[in-house]
């Protein structure tokens, strides 16, 4: 759904007074720390509009999005055993002990918040596992630099074999471009999330965060975490941002302030991309570490900057492009930061993508806005097998078609992962906090559990937590925006 801005400013009143009069017909049900919050669905996405105080905007996340939260959690408990050959209670401790104590005030009390919400609405009905308390939100919220950063690092200490999917994988395929390289001169960013299915099926929010300080930010993002986390945003001040993930990266200090933390206080506060590398650079603990293509439509400017743990080089530039698909560009942080990071097997996806990623923007220099960013998602192209097959090494990944698995992640053949949405914006898009967004895979391809795991019974323990994963429509979302009548999620709430 594609609107003008006086639709859409006609949507926004008529959805602002329909909360309204949902709140009023509940009387005392609501508390009245949902403010202006809502939620709706639409073209596979769940959009949330969040706004107030740091525990309010948690206490907003919380209440209206309780169930996927709790559903989302199930999610990196089954994977803590699975994949990591560890325990919920290891990632709880971690993220009390660990990162806990580095978390700001303003964020500590948005993560109270959502705590506090999920149990206005509820939360304690999960069976079992009992009530969800601060610890399963901070173990949430830094699973990635947990699993993969911090656990490897205990386990070296214990002298304990690592598991081979407990290491800074190789997640997402992205692009930024500006000046001559664009249609139009202006900044074109692309970005698709690629990861396990059963967390990818889930990481399909839109926020749209109106904070109490700092800017303005419109994100994608997955139930119950603060920050985009995969990451997809743009905020008030003209920034368009995404990353891809450093592969293999070593070296984690606990002394450092989480990631995720630091990550959304970016994306929050920063005004330039030089505000944004500070940011993200102070206090650098080395988990989930990033190459970030950020850009400032003010400027036209763009940025690369590769988030190693010794090494963080920024690079500016106000014509051309960068692509990331996972592998590092500077000789330091290859040297330093990626040590088991092959740069000459090309069999590898991040090297195939990224040679695939290279020869499409060469070969549309010039040309590329939101129709092509779309394209590039979507591309099935195997820069090694040099044909066009859907599996690990296209930039549209499906992992399930892939009979060698992928040695540098640590995952066996045919796992049930790749690019689960795709998103995609311009520099006008971003004047008006806007993005264009595919749930699913970015070529529109379905992802059908019941017969994957009849095929693979090896991995028979996700059937818990891997559901069908189809892609919707390539969808426009806008801050503000709100649904039409029926979608409109707050009165049911």
């Amino acid at each position: 759904m594609r609107l003008t801005r006086v639709g859409l400013a006609v949507l926004a009143v008529v959805g602002l007074l329909m909360v309204g009069a949902s709140i009023q017909a509940q009387g005392t049900a609501t508390p009245k720390e949902l403010g202006g919050a809502y939620t709706f669905k639409q073209g596979g996405w769940t959009y949330v509009h969040l706004e107030g105080t740091p525990h309010e905007i948690g206490f907003q996340h919380g209440y209206l999005l309780k169930d996927e939260i709790e559903d989302n959690l199930q999610v990196y408990r089954v994977e803590a055993e699975h994949m990591y050959h560890s325990n919920w209670a290891f990632f709880r401790e971690a993220g009390k002990t660990v990162l806990w104590p580095k978390v700001e005030p303003e964020y500590r009390a948005e993560l109270q918040g959502i705590v506090d919400g999920m149990r206005a609405r509820g939360a304690g009905s999960n069976g079992a596992e009992g009530s969800v308390d601060l610890w399963d939100i901070m173990a949430l919220n830094g699973e990635e630099e947990i699993a993969d950063y911090y656990l490897p690092m205990v386990n070296a200490k214990e002298h304990k074999v690592n598991p081979p999917q407990a290491t800074a994988p190789g997640r997402c395929s992205a692009l930024i471009a500006t000046g001559s390289a664009t249609k139009d001169g202006k900044i074109v960013i692309a970005h698709s999330n690629w990861s396990p299915y059963a967390e990818g099926e889930r990481w399909t929010v839109a926020y749209d965060i109106v904070p109490e300080h700092g800017q303005r930010i419109m994100m994608d993002g997955t139930p119950g975490v603060i920050t985009s986390q995969d990451d997809f945003g743009i905020n008030a001040s003209g920034l368009m941002i995404t990353e891809t993930t450093l592969p293999q990266t070593v070296g984690f200090d606990v002394k450092g302030i989480p990631e995720f933390v630091r990550s959304r206080k970016a994306m929050q506060y920063a005004t330039s991309i030089a505000e944004y590398a500070a940011i993200m650079r102070k206090g650098n603990n080395g988990g989930y570490a990033n190459s970030w293509l950020i850009g400032d439509r003010k400027t036209g400017e763009i940025g690369y900057l590769e988030m190693g743990f010794k090494h963080t080089p920024l690079t500016v530039k106000k014509d051309g492009y960068f692509v990331s698909a996972n592998f590092p560009s500077d000789p330091l942080v290859m040297r330093d930061d990626t040590p088991g990071f092959d740069p000459k097997d090309m069999s590898s996806t991040m090297n195939a993508r990224h040679v695939t990623a290279e020869a499409f923007v060469k070969k549309h220099y010039g040309k590329l806005d939101t129709a092509l960013a779309e394209a590039y998602l979507s591309d099935h192209w195997d820069s090694f097998e040099k044909k066009v097959d859907a599996d690990k090494r296209s930039l549209c990944g499906h992992e399930e078609n892939s009979p060698e698995g992928e040695k540098a992640w640590g995952n066996p053949p045919y796992s049930p992962g790749g690019s689960v949405t795709g998103k995609v914006a311009d520099a006008d898009m971003a004047a008006k906090m806007s993005f264009i967004a595919r749930a699913g895979h970015p070529c529109g391809e379905d992802f059908l559990a019941a017969s994957f795991l009849a095929k693979h019974p090896e991995f028979g323990w996700e059937k818990p937590i891997l559901h069908d994963m189809k892609a919707g429509p390539w969808t426009a979302f806008h801050a503000g925006e709100a649904a039409p009548k029926d979608d409109l999620v707050v009165a049911k709430r």
